[in-house]
């Protein structure tokens, strides 16, 4: 069993640009900020596919009204174009956003 200690210190050692012991990233403080801002537009766009998917599924089970997915539609427009303007300001892709997740496939 690893005590404590053993994690701890190698982290009190840390400088912000050392790589951590057993791992496969360091640790760099000025992109922080960057990653943080891909990952939440990511979750983002992800939050918008799955609004997209179930819009989709409404209007193939015919649950919601011509005028009703045609607000859909505007807003999911709108959705997507805020999300480009995310990417742009963090100097991404869409498709960076798409995250392998190994034997599951790809996120979207």
């Amino acid at each position: 069993m690893m005590d404590l200690d053993q994690i701890v210190r190698p982290l009190d050692r840390c400088d912000g640009q050392q790589e951590l012991p057993g791992t496969k990233f360091s640790i760099d403080a000025e992109n922080a900020a960057a990653g943080l801002g891909r990952l939440a537009v990511t979750i983002v766009n992800l939050l918008h596919e799955l609004l997209e998917r179930q819009a989709i599924r409404r209007m193939e089970n015919g649950t919601i009204t011509t005028e009703q997915a045609e607000d859909l539609g505007v807003c999911l427009m709108k959705q997507s174009e805020a999300i480009d303007q995310l990417c742009d300001s963090f100097g991404i892709t869409r498709d960076d956003l798409n995250l392998d997740l190994g034997p599951l496939g790809n996120l979207v």
